[in-house]
Order: C-alpha cells, then structure tokens, then sequence
C-alpha cells in the first residue's frame, strides 16, 4: 500500500505533519506570551517574533521563530525510503537529524545519497552526470531521469557529491529529500513491487508468459 505524503511543517500552514507525533493534523496558531507567574498573571511579556503552532493530534506545541522551528529540536524532513540500501539510509537520516541546524550539511549529504544509489543502479558512482547517461540508455523513465538532473542542478551544476554549497538553503535541502525518495520509488520499489506480483502468479502462467516474450529455456 502507498504511504500517505508527508506534508512538512511550514509557518503558518493550517495542516501538516507534526514534528512531535508525525501525523498529519490540524494545527493552531498563537504568538507567544510569556508571564512571570504559572497562573498567567504577574509581568507579562509578548513576543510576536515567536509564533507556536498546536497539533491537533498529540496536542504537543512547535515553536517558531521566524520560518524555523525551535522547538522541538527534530527533524522536519519526511523519513527515507525504507527500501534504500542501509549506506544510503543512514546518510539520509544523518541529512534529516542536521536538516535545521545545517541545511548547507544536509543537502551535501542528500547528493552523496544520490551518488551511491547511482553505484546501487550498477554505475561508476565517480560522475552522476555520466552515470545518468549510462541509466538513460538502460532505459531509465523520463521522470527518473529529470529527478537525478534535478538534484545534480538544483543549488550549483559544479558542486561535486559529498561537498557543501554556500548557496545551499533549508529550501534547498527540502527539495532533494523529496528527489531522493522518488528516485527511490521508481527505481527500488515499484520493481520490487512488480516482481513481487509477477512472483505469485502460477507457475505454468510465468513459464508461457517466458516462452512467449523469449525468456525460456
């Protein structure tokens, strides 16, 4: 079954995923007042620079300043593919565990994932550019391939995997977790899917169908 779509915190956004529990839900917008005593009363203080955002779901509150969250101190970024291999998994999760205090790291990070799922798909893994080439001509699909460009362009054409980008930004990084996940999907888990399927059809079915399309022995 397909997951649901992340939707990623955004400032003042009615709905998203919540950086507390991870569900989807409903969010309520306050600015900040901070009082001297628990009851509310005493030397009040108002702070409109602080906005803090409550999830209908867990009731746990996210706090802003500005567009970046504060707290808490988690990731905002959707989680990775879980059919990734383990290497480019945990550079993933260290892209997201980094994502608000250096999005700069994280998107390095993001395109050394993309360089090693490259290596994955059978490729060098020295030049993402030659290597799309190389999937190209495998037949790689039009989407896949305009994701892997993406990710090699997005921020600066010349900035090699693994390298950080004085250019790069939080909107930046954002982007190439989406890229990398898709990249992903088409290229790990819908064939997994698909064979999986084909798997569980009768023998004697997958044998004609082998013989028709010239795979028997």
């Amino acid at each position: 079954m397909k997951e649901a779509e992340y939707i990623p915190p955004t400032l003042q956004a009615k709905a998203f995923n919540c950086p507390n529990c991870r569900v989807y839900a409903k969010q309520d917008w306050m600015f900040m007042q901070a009082a001297s005593q628990a009851d509310g009363f005493g030397m009040n203080r108002f702070d409109e620079r602080f906005l803090v955002s409550y999830c209908g779901s867990c009731g746990f509150p996210t706090i802003w300043l500005g567009k970046q969250i504060v707290y808490p101190d988690h990731t905002t970024a959707e989680p990775p593919n879980l059919d990734l291999p383990t290497n480019i998994r945990r550079d993933y999760d260290e892209a997201r565990s980094i994502l608000n205090k250096s999005p700069r790291g994280a998107a390095a990070l993001l395109r050394l994932a993309i360089q090693n799922l490259c290596k994955h798909m059978g490729q060098p893994g020295k030049n993402i550019n030659e290597d799309i080439k190389a999937l190209v001509a495998q037949g790689l699909p039009l989407r896949v391939q305009e994701a892997l460009d993406s990710v090699r362009v997005i921020g600066n054409e010349s900035v090699h995997p693994g390298q950080l980008d004085l250019r790069d930004d939080r909107d930046t990084a954002s982007k190439l977790f989406k890229l990398v996940n898709f990249v992903a999907t088409k290229l790990i888990t819908e064939p997994k899917e698909m064979d999986e399927i084909y798997g569980k059809l009768p023998a004697d079915k997958r044998d004609a169908i082998d013989k028709r399309d010239g795979r028997g022995n």
